[in-house]
């Protein structure tokens, strides 16, 4: 192999790495302004929260009710702007914390019981669902840090 030949393959070599470097740092930093991806699909929802249930509040809640409260919270979220309809590659552009209340949740969605015809027969059944429905959120990664009380 000539010297030139060998000299070449060293460039090509550099530039390679030059071009890959600089395509993976621009890949990087554009990935990491973008909030990351939560898929949320509704029927691995009500399994993963019905097994976090108690026995109890299984026993007193079917898969259509447990259902309906999802939506209904899932409906709680977007109205407070927490469900955004555009997310796909979107900045995280929050500027004002939002904080969910478990006990705020919880009575709307008792009154959401009622407006739909969920027969609630303990309202402990809807604080159990809310808090299975928040840790559901938690292990998708949908969550972001918890506040302290002089954040509110």
């Amino acid at each position: 192999m000539s010297a030139i030949t060998f000299v070449f393959l060293i460039l090509s070599v550099f530039f390679v790495f030059v071009i890959a470097a600089i395509t993976i740092g621009r890949e990087a930093r554009r990935l990491d302004a973008v909030a990351p991806r939560a898929v949320y699909e509704i029927d691995v929802a009500i399994n993963w929260v019905a097994d976090q249930l108690p026995e109890e509040t299984q026993a007193r809640l079917t898969e259509d009710e447990l259902r309906a409260l999802l939506i209904a919270h899932l409906n709680w979220m977007h109205q407070r702007g927490l469900l955004p309809e555009k997310v796909t590659d979107r900045p995280q552009d929050i500027d004002t914390p939002v904080v969910v209340d478990e006990t705020t949740v919880a009575a709307y969605l008792l009154g959401e019981a009622e407006r739909l015809g969920v027969a609630i027969l303990d309202d402990v059944d809807v604080v159990k669902v809310v808090d299975a429905h928040l840790l559901y959120f938690d292990a998708i990664g949908a969550v972001g840090p918890q506040t302290s009380p002089d954040q509110i």
